[in-house]
């Protein structure tokens, strides 16, 4: 549950930064800033992406403040496509295509077991959906690849019935962004991306579904699900092999691997900075501000996003390190803290 100082928080960041011509959108190319005109410091910028390292791009206020490396070449985003893909699942609801998260995996003519019928979008988005594991849906957290596997083959072959390029650049979902380079899907479906345009991706995310002066995806999704929604105390799942009675293969991992974090932290694919069983005294992040959400990808490829500080950071290939919830003394921790530090005033809000 969130506090009435979160929520204090998060009306705060709608109202700063979601008005129509309150803030600066790109048009085909993002427009540069001198960070000390946006109140950044560019020494700071500077010192992160030298940690960093591989490439990266940083915007406030709808103006790049700091780029490093390459800007414009496609890459492999990793995991960090799993909250597009919950994007995704928001644009079906609004286009009808789906009545809500809740809606049963089975109906759309999977073959699975009785203990998995009652699986939901939900489920599937939150790492809670049990399939492969020996746990029903809802019953436990495992970060799961099979499950990822059915969720995504279930939206683009089963509720948008098109393949993955069309869906997501339709002119009325992510087509809207007016990509740069452009997005598209590997075989797998593992997002292609540059920098500069997984920064759209996060800027749109940031605002809530908003592009310029339109309302591309309605902001009630974001209200509703860009949040923790996997339970504080939920248990991680038991010890046992990966069971992929579907035989549909993986996405990329095991059904449990990369982290047990994940109750009272994840939800629709994102990473919300709050505490959990793991870590109750301290938030995931303690030296980035309470309102950060991000993407995770294998191999640094992540994106961050500051709502209250009006700030994203997309980073390919980065050093971030392992995650681990609640160490203020991690890669993760200290780039975020480098961040907010170079993009505000450095306290918690």
């Amino acid at each position: 549950m969130l506090t009435r100082r979160e929520l204090s928080v998060g009306l705060l960041a709608s109202c700063c930064h979601s008005k129509p011509g309150s803030v600066h959108f790109p048009g085909a190319s993002w427009e540069q800033r001198d960070p000390r005109d946006l109140k950044a410091d560019p020494a700071k910028l500077d010192q992160l992406a030298t940690e960093l390292e591989g490439h990266g791009c940083v915007v406030k206020d709808g103006y790049v403040v700091k780029t490093w490396g390459d800007q414009s070449t496609k890459r492999d985003w990793l995991s960090s496509v799993k909250p597009v893909f919950s994007t995704l699942l928001f644009f079906a609801i609004q286009e009808k295509k789906l009545k809500s998260v809740d809606v049963r995996v089975a109906d759309f003519g999977w073959e699975l077991r009785s203990r998995d019928r009652g699986m939901t979008f939900r489920h599937l988005a939150d790492m809670t959906s049990g399939y492969a594991r020996p746990e029903p849906p809802g019953a436990a957290y495992a970060y799961n690849d099979y499950a990822i596997q059915l969720y995504q083959k279930t939206l683009f072959d089963r509720v948008f019935r098109e393949d993955a390029d069309t869906v997501a650049n339709a002119p009325n979902r992510f087509g809207a962004l007016q990509l740069e380079d452009g997005m598209s899907f590997n075989p797998r479906r593992r997002l292609l991306a540059s920098v500069r345009d997984f920064a759209r991706i996060a800027w749109f995310w940031l605002h809530q579904g908003r592009w310029n002066d339109k309302q591309i995806l309605n902001r009630d999704f974001f209200r509703k699900y860009q949040k923790p929604d996997v339970p504080f105390s939920l248990p991680h799942t038991r010890e046992a092999a990966d069971d992929d009675y579907l035989k549909i293969g993986t996405f990329g991992g095991g059904s449990d691997h990369f982290t047990k974090f994940g109750p009272g932290v994840y939800g629709f694919n994102w990473w919300f900075n709050r505490t959990s069983r793991l870590h109750p005294d301290r938030k995931m992040w303690p030296g980035a501000p309470a309102d950060s959400i991000l993407s995770i990808g294998a191999g640094g490829n992540c994106s961050v996003v500051f709502p209250s500080r009006g700030v994203v950071l997309a980073s390919s290939r980065g050093k971030w390190g392992q995650l681990a919830g609640g160490d203020p003394g991690s890669s993760q921790n200290r780039h975020l803290q480098l961040l907010a530090e170079a993009t505000g005033d450095g306290r918690q809000r």
